[in-house]
């Protein structure tokens, strides 16, 4: 692989840094407040459905993730809610954009390893100034040759991504923890991916078949990508 590759690309979200947690922590919090309405997992459901149904509007991210709650909230509740709720919704959405950024073990060593040697580039979905904010956090941000937050990852927006950075599909690695959204587009347009699994993965991102394919690697860490990459 590594005589192939030129461009590795970096999913940021649970591929660098912690941020699925969080959001199941919000999640759980939020059906607190709705508990005398609905079971815990039927709210979830609700939230769910609402988020699936924003994402042509909102995106991703904790905005739309705030929105979908709030509109969610309004739906469960016919709207005879103390405004409150609606507040502490808001305020669940506002901890989450003031987290601390943890690396994921091994992350800055595979960094230094690899820069200088390949164009490396984050590659990741979510709000403009959220994924902003954590990268200049991270103390990662000097690694990278260029940041590319996207609107979705798929085999679109992977090509006008490769096509800004002057690299052909078989010279791009992308990793990642998600098969739908770090893996399947770039296997698509002839691209190289390496799925790294998180413990917790948004429902939304998997899929429901096995990936057979010669550009595709199964790891369990970011840091067992090393010896296909260094000599």
């Amino acid at each position: 692989m590594k005589n192939q590759i030129t461009v590795i690309a970096f999913d940021a979200d649970d591929t660098l840094w912690v941020n699925e947690p969080y959001f199941r922590e919000a999640e759980n919090q939020f059906a607190g407040l709705l508990e005398d309405f609905m079971p815990h997992h039927n709210i979830l459901a609700e939230l769910y459905q609402t988020e699936i149904a924003n994402l042509p509007l909102y995106g991703y991210g904790i905005k739309g993730f705030v929105l979908s709650m709030i509109e969610t909230v309004l739906r469960i509740t016919a709207g005879k809610i103390d405004p409150m709720v609606i507040n502490r919704a808001i305020e669940l959405g506002q901890d989450m954009l003031n987290k601390p950024v943890e690396l994921l073990d091994g992350v800055e060593e595979v960094l230094k390893a690899l820069h200088g040697k390949y164009k490396l580039v984050v590659a990741t979905k979510g709000d403009l100034l959220d994924q902003q904010r954590k990268l200049t956090k991270s103390g990662l941000d000097h690694y990278f040759h260029h940041i590319e937050i996207m609107s979705d990852k798929q085999e679109k927006d992977y090509r006008k991504l490769i096509k800004h950075l002057d690299c052909k599909p078989e010279a791009f690695l992308m990793l990642g923890n998600s098969l739908k959204s770090d893996v399947l587009p770039v296997l698509s347009i002839g691209g190289h991916a390496v799925h790294i699994p998180f413990h917790t993965t948004w429902v939304h991102e998997h899929i429901d078949h096995t990936i057979e394919h010669a550009n595709f690697y199964q790891m369990k860490s970011l840091s067992e990508v090393l010896p296909k990459l260094i000599e």
